[in-house]
């Protein structure tokens, strides 16, 4: 019942291929002037991609819809922006440029000589004139510029530098934590006695714009032409730069796609090419590749016009549909080699689109679904790449099976002719497996059918042959249980996360100045917001304050907070004021009376939303430690977000959100792996349920999908291995797992069970002489295409080529050496099919149909020219 199903779709399929084949033999220039038309029209597109481009980080790496997207609309609505600046109280970065200073040799920075070159710096920054001068620009706090502490506690005077006993991190209430690093303190007390590094801020005001990002190019300017350091080495960073870097970062590959297609052209050639002057396929070979470009031109141009956000995540796209398209280049030409010569073009097209058209078909499905289900992601940097992938996947068989088709005919009509490869000039025919530059169009008289290239040969006569030993199996079974448990275990060993200084080109000072970061300053992490947004939240109340001051206790006892730095609360403060005042603060009207006067005084303004007589908002601080890597990242995220839900379920309620800039981007912890493990899961039922459809077995359609779980966590296995993280960027790659691993399991799996052979050992060697080659072909090819990404300068493209690298790598193996050797342990999927006495009826049809061949032959190709 079950073939009957499947059978049901796929023999009108096939026969639906073949009538469509001979359609496109007959026509071939309607087919091949159309997609070409086609392709050029929509190729226009390109005009709007300069302003499609979505380059903006937070947009396209974080989370849509993220929670500390939410969590930052909350505190803007609440505190919106003061005229009195505090770096503490910011709902974004904010707007600055950064130095961090550093020893030439690493030596202790607190000296009077490095002081010096660091106070001319400073001057020299503070000097920048770009229209406006930074006094003018300048984020302010009182009526002047935010000046950094270092700099101010000695007065500007670096002789003083030695004169202070500074005390770490807190010295005099102001937390030093991010000022200074690498420091050393005396045994038994916190009083600094040497440093390693130095960093200074230069907050601007947000409201200026323009002037701010001018100012911040001329430092940026200053500071890449700075080489007057006598004592210090000097790393700098901007609020833009992350931004301008990543922008940039895409110049250094667009050099590449060049390269990228003119080695797969050359690899496609040689490996298509033959000696024998007509039969050589280096014309079709090449226009397969094209078709390929074609496809991206018109695919992409389509969604620009139609408005689709270019993300630069978008531009490996191209690498990967060329791997599709000689993937299925390379099937396609495959079954033409194995038509009978003496037909017409036409007649050999219908045979090949026939026998390989079902196989690119499900190819093809599984592909552009996978990718249609990756829009699920939250990641709009993701979601643009799968919708540009699938629509060039979409044109891509389109291509194939019209102007690439129309190609294959034309070079049919050329061999039919006899007509040498270049010239076009009617050469004599050759005699038995040979030819040269005078003579060709040698063909096995026993057959009719092209000679078989010596590769193809290798896989009938020794390759497959070999494989299906039972000794081989045994082996390869045990080599495939080793890689299967080397994965799994890699897969515990991944990492989390997209660090945002790999957004930067390599080499770029951006890169330079996070990794001092990292070094000097990853003691202390974010100084973390708690947010009270309950309005009828009663402040005055001894059992609501004992309730929050429980809940602080709960943020205070974390292992990611130091609970050596009380919590920045200005209701502590209140209370402190009201019990010195002689105010009665647990009564409401008191309360509310005292405390405006108490928030303008104090400093804490900001930090209460008091409308109305209302508290309808406020908040607190949490400083957090030790916050160096994307895992600690993810578990300070966790730990408090599920401390403020306790916070909530106290028996005095205490309705809190957490918050700070930096949530934004760490919201990716939150959502990558349930989502990428959501995406797999849902591509890979879909690729079952097609596979189911199109492939007449249910088990082998089934080996279909083991073969993509397989892969996928393989590839995700060795990326741990090979230090790729699990992020958007990746995520991405996995996905193609699906497709590719689909391209090569599928030609295979529908090759051994559309094979008329007797047993299953004998089905497998059909299915590997047939396809082994085409399979090795495509992946050599898709190599030498991605493997020019290995030079790239972005951290982007690397991760693309690595994870295309063991994509292709995985697929290839599983498609030539596992799932041959596991199909031959499926009795149902070898058994004879009754099938040769089922197929009597067709065999009937095929010989009536080659009759008629002879007629069309002689009607319609007696003066076929060459193209």
């Amino acid at each position: 019942m079950a073939k009957c199903k499947t059978d049901c779709i796929e023999r009108p399929l096939s026969l639906a291929f073949d009538k469509f084949g001979f359609v496109v033999g007959r026509y071939p220039y309607v087919f091949l002037i159309l997609p070409i038309c086609v392709a050029a029209a929509l190729g226009a597109g390109f005009i709007f991609l300069q302003e499609r481009e979505a380059n903006d980080i937070e947009d396209q790496f974080t989370p849509v819809n993220g929670r500390g997207k939410l969590e930052r609309a909350i505190v803007v609505e609440n505190f919106p922006q003061s005229e009195e600046f505090s770096q503490l109280r910011l709902s974004s970065e904010g707007t600055y440029a950064s130095l961090i200073i550093t020893g030439l040799q690493g030596e202790n920075i607190l000296t009077e000589a490095a002081f010096n070159d660091i106070i001319e710096l400073d001057r020299r920054v503070k000097s920048i004139t770009t229209g406006n001068t930074f006094e003018n620009l300048c984020a302010k706090t009182k009526g002047r510029c935010v000046s950094n502490a270092i700099l101010d506690i000695i007065n500007y005077n670096a002789a003083e530098i030695g004169s202070f006993n500074i005390t770490y991190p807190m010295n005099n209430d102001a937390f030093w934590g991010t000022t200074i690093g690498g420091v050393e303190l005396k045994p038994h007390n916190s009083e600094l006695t040497s440093a390693k590094a130095v960093r200074l801020f230069y907050f601007l005001d947000e409201k200026n714009t323009n002037g701010s990002s001018d100012w911040l190019d001329g430092f940026l300017k200053l500071l890449s032409n700075y080489t007057e350091q006598k004592t210090v080495h000097v790393s700098y960073f901007t609020s833009i730069s992350r931004q301008k870097e990543f922008e940039t970062s895409s110049d250094s590959v667009i050099p590449l796609f060049s390269v990228t297609y003119f080695l797969a052209i050359t690899v496609s050639i040689m490996s298509c090419m033959r000696l024998d002057c007509v039969r050589t396929k280096v014309w079709v070979a090449a226009f397969g590749v094209v078709s390929a470009g074609m496809a991206v031109l018109a695919s992409f141009g389509l969604l620009l016009f139609c408005g689709m956000p270019f993300a630069m995540t978008v531009a490996t796209a191209p690498f990967l549909i060329l791997g599709v398209g000689v993937d299925d280049m390379f099937i396609m030409i495959s079954s033409w080699q194995k038509t009978e010569v003496n037909k017409a073009a036409e007649i050999r097209l219908a045979e090949t689109y026939k026998e390989a058209g079902v196989s690119i078909t499900i190819t093809t499905l599984t592909d552009v679904l996978a990718f249609y289900i990756g829009l699920m992601t939250p990641f709009r940097s993701v979601q643009s790449f799968c919708m540009y992938t699938s629509t060039a996947l979409l044109f891509c068989y389109i291509f194939n099976i019209t102007f690439f088709g129309a190609c294959l005919a034309l070079n049919g009509r050329r061999e039919k002719g006899n007509r040498h490869w270049l010239t076009c000039m009617k050469v004599p025919q050759a005699t038995g497996d040979g030819g040269g530059c005078c003579v060709g169009g040698a063909y096995d008289e026993n057959t009719d059918k092209e000679f078989e290239m010596p590769v193809d040969s290798f896989f009938k006569n020794y390759y497959g042959p070999f494989l299906t030993r039972v000794w081989v199996k045994t082996i390869v079974c045990l080599i495939y249980a080793g890689y299967l448990a080397v994965s799994i275990y890699g897969c515990f060993q991944m990492q989390e996360g997209l660090d945002l200084k790999n957004l930067a080109a390599d080499g770029s000072y951006v890169g330079s100045y996070y990794d001092k970061e990292d070094e000097f300053f990853s003691a202390f992490g974010p100084n973390v917001m708690l947010v009270i947004k309950d309005e009828d939240f009663q402040y005055w109340s001894t059992t609501a304050r004992e309730s929050l001051d429980l809940c602080l206790e709960k943020f205070q006892n974390l292992t990611v907070a130091d609970s050596g730095i009380s919590p920045i609360s200005w209701l502590r403060a209140y209370m402190q004021f009201g019990l010195n005042a002689g105010f009665n603060l647990n009564n409401e009207t008191q309360f509310k009376s005292h405390l405006t006067a108490f928030l303008t005084q104090s400093g804490f303004s900001q930090d209460v939303n008091f409308t109305n007589n209302q508290i309808r908002a406020s908040r607190m601080f949490i400083q957090t430690v030790n916050i160096s890597t994307a895992i600690d990242e993810k578990n300070m995220l966790n730990a408090f977000r599920e401390t403020a839900e306790k916070c909530g379920k106290l028996q005095t309620p205490v309705d809190l959100i957490v918050y700070h800039p930096a949530f934004i981007y760490f919201d990716q912890y939150a959502v990558i792996i349930d989502n990428t493990i959501q995406n797999i899961a849902v591509a890979t039922c879909a690729m079952l349920v097609i596979s189911l459809v199109l492939i007449p077995n249910p088990l082998c359609s089934l080996w279909v999908t083991f073969a993509i779980a397989s892969v996928i966590v393989g590839v995700a296995g060795f990326m741990a291995f090979w230090d790729v993280s699990l992020d958007s960027v990746s995520m991405i790659n996995l996905v193609i797992c699906i497709g590719f691993s689909v391209d090569f399991s599928a030609h295979i799996s529908y090759a051994f069970v559309s094979s008329e052979k007797s047993s299953a050992n004998e089905k497998a060697i059909d299915a590997i002489t047939k396809l082994g080659y085409p399979i090795v072909q495509g992946a050599v090819s898709t190599i030498a295409g991605v493997m020019v990404l290995a030079a790239a300068e972005s951290y982007i493209f690397r991760t693309f080529f690595k994870i295309m690298f063991l994509v292709i790598l995985f697929g290839a193996v599983h498609g030539i050496i596992f799932i041959p050797v596991f199909l031959t342990f499926l009795g149902t999927c070898s058994k004879s099919q009754e099938t040769n006495k089922q197929n009597l009826p067709e065999l009937s049809d095929t010989s009536q149909r080659r009759v008629k061949a002879v007629v069309i032959q002689n009607v319609c190709s007696a003066d076929l020219d060459c193209p």
